[in-house]
């Protein structure tokens, strides 16, 4: 029968199930037939905050958020239009997202009296009211895979390893979706072996043929390609675009690029990412420990390549000496730190913007560094690289920021044409300065940078505190003071050598202003521009340099009359902002491991949001 094809303008879709799964494949996969379609993307990777949980279990949920349309897409959505649970734990963990007169798709086969017990559920909510404000398409998904393979001559366990496909065939079906991305990617997932590949194309196949013969639809739905800007583009995820701003910046400045970390989630992926492209003069270091990590890039850094580190909040605070050492040697250094939720080990597997502080002030003595933070998964390919040329062309040490929601979510990213990118001029000792100063200065207070093998450009290095101009160890109280002041003025020049910053969204004066910095960006960029459709006053800035403020920040504050500052911490920017800018501002906190809503930030701007 031939069915309908009805337009939609936007669709959010929810896979959930258990680590095991696949969940994190189906969802990338759905991600990236549409991204090659032409649709604008965002997505949610969530994982389960208990990674070796039992399966079937609440704390072993792995889920992944999709958004796609023929529109602007800014955030993942805050509400599902289709949710698709493999087991029970799944079903009760994400139904709350899911739209009144929303579809769920369900695994019959993963509501078993133990799949139950194990979610907390005394009856299956398949057979009470629970579904009654949704619509319900309820497969034996387990079955079906399973009977797709009974002559495969594959194990039982091996078999339901190829569940996602089904699912995913179902769902391209559903949504007028081509197979030939995905039967692409799993010849080149399984290559050599042939029953593997057999197996999975062969079970792509019939979930979408399910769909098509079956009369669960009486229509199918179309999302339209987007009318996104003319060139080039990918689906990119946050670490790959850090990887690829780190390369970009490298050959751009003409520097080798070395990054040397200790694997930590969620950074891991920018170290296997480089390591991939070792054909642009990239080396990569995995040590055995954080200040083994920073300790290698110092030398590196030296040694007059680009040095790189990356981390999360734990092994950021094991690096604080370190960093301190590249502030007073005044080396060009990049530390990543891609934030995770809470102190200690926390919650590795959950987004939190909570290292701002950290980032800032968390260092021994007076050591100041300029900090940059990414917007979005493409946005952390410019800020890095923009994070680079500060470090090479000012001779410091900077910190870069994203966290666990930008680094794992993806969203098309046009590729840039290099004569596009900012120059980035490393400031090397001239040949011809024969009376080679490693502390003496120019107008900006940047001092050259004398790499081992320059002649006549011989100079001390250390830890103890340098003599002005000369760089001897110094322990004299005047020169002492005088150098943390010429250290943190060299930070605060920075300001002049960024942009000013501008007004991004909404009014550019008026009721309420919201500021924001991260990954929070996204969603108060929706919240703002459903506010100015009710005919509310309000703009939104959102800052990319923290440290230094851009020069005009605090005159586009000053003309509205509220500041509302959303975080995904306890109060961290807005803690800077009163504290430089001497206003009432207001923040509004969420520390869930979660991001915000469109709906939280739309109520904390009418007021119906409880501020501190």
């Amino acid at each position: 029968m031939i069915k309908e094809i009805e337009e939609k303008r936007e669709v959010t879709i929810v896979f959930a199930g258990d680590s095991g799964d696949g969940i994190q494949l189906t969802g990338t996969q759905f991600t990236n037939t549409n991204a090659l379609f032409g649709n604008d993307i965002a997505t949610f990777p969530n994982f389960p905050a208990e990674i070796r949980a039992p399966q079937g279990t609440v704390a072993g949920v792995s889920g992944f958020q999709l958004k796609f349309g023929s529109v602007e897409v800014a955030t993942p959505g805050d509400v599902c239009d289709v949710l698709v649970a493999m087991n029970a734990a799944a079903f009760k963990v994400n139904l709350p997202r899911l739209k009144k007169n929303g579809t769920v798709i369900v695994n019959i086969d993963g509501f078993n009296a133990r799949n139950l017990k194990l979610a907390g559920y005394e009856v299956s909510p398949l057979e009470d009211s629970t579904l009654a404000d949704y619509r319900s398409i309820q497969i034996d998904i387990s079955k079906m895979t399973r009977a797709a393979l009974e002559d495969s001559g594959m194990g039982k366990k091996e078999i339901d390893r190829s569940r996602n496909m089904f699912v995913l065939g179902f769902l391209y079906y559903m949504y007028n979706r081509n197979l030939k991305g995905t039967e692409e990617f799993i010849k080149q997932k399984f290559a050599g072996k042939d029953d593997l590949i057999d197996a999975n194309i062969k079970v792509l196949h019939a979930g979408y043929n399910y769909a098509d013969t079956s009369e669960i639809f009486t229509s199918r739905y179309n999302v339209k390609a987007a009318q996104l800007d003319k060139g080039e583009y990918r689906n990119i995820m946050g670490n790959q675009a850090t990887a690829m701003g780190l390369i970009a910046a490298a050959q751009k400045s003409g520097l080798d690029l070395f990054y040397g970390t200790y694997p930590i989630t969620p950074a891991s992926d920018i170290l296997h990412e480089l390591a991939k492209h070792k054909n642009f003069g990239v080396r990569t270091f995995q040590a055995e420990d954080e200040i083994a990590a920073i300790a290698s890039v110092i030398g590196a850094s030296f040694g007059g390549k680009l040095g790189v580190t990356a981390s999360s909040g734990p092994g950021i605070a094991l690096k604080g000496e370190a960093m301190g050492l590249g502030v007073m040697l005044e080396l060009p250094m990049l530390i990543i730190n891609v934030q995770r939720g809470g102190p200690s080990t926390g919650l590795p597997t959950k987004t939190e913007q909570a290292d701002l502080l950290q980032a800032i002030y968390g260092r021994n003595g007076e050591a100041p560094m300029p900090v940059i933070a990414a917007a979005s998964p493409s946005d952390c390919f410019n800020m890095v690289y923009e994070a680079c040329r500060i470090s090479i062309e000012h001779m410091t040490p900077v910190m870069f920021l994203t966290d666990g929601y930008i680094a794992n979510g993806s969203e098309p990213w046009k590729f840039p044409n290099s004569n596009d990118l900012l120059e980035i001029k490393p400031k090397f000792a001239a040949e011809s300065n024969q009376n080679y100063l490693p502390y003496k200065r120019d107008e900006m207070l940047v001092r050259e940078w004398a790499i081992p093998g320059m002649a006549g450009k011989e100079h001390r290095i250390g830890g103890l505190e340098k003599e002005i101009d000369t760089g001897n160890v110094s322990y004299d109280p005047e020169n002492h003071e005088k150098m943390v002041k010429i250290r943190q003025a060299k930070v605060d020049k920075i300001a002049e050598d960024i942009p000013l910053q501008n007004i991004n969204n909404g009014d550019e004066g008026g009721e309420v202003l919201v500021l924001s910095w991260g990954s929070t960006y996204g969603v108060i960029k929706n919240a703002v521009k459903e506010c100015k459709e009710e005919g509310l006053s309000v703009g939104h800035v959102h800052l990319r340099y923290i440290n230094p403020l851009p020069k005009n920040l605090g005159e586009l504050i000053k003309v509205f009359k509220k500041v509302i500052v959303p975080e995904m911490n306890n109060g961290q920017l807005v803690k800077i902002i009163r504290d430089k800018f001497l206003v009432d501002a207001k923040a509004i906190n969420k520390i869930k491991g979660i991001p915000f809503s469109t709906a939280e930030i739309v109520s904390a701007i009418k007021g119906e949001e409880e501020l501190v």
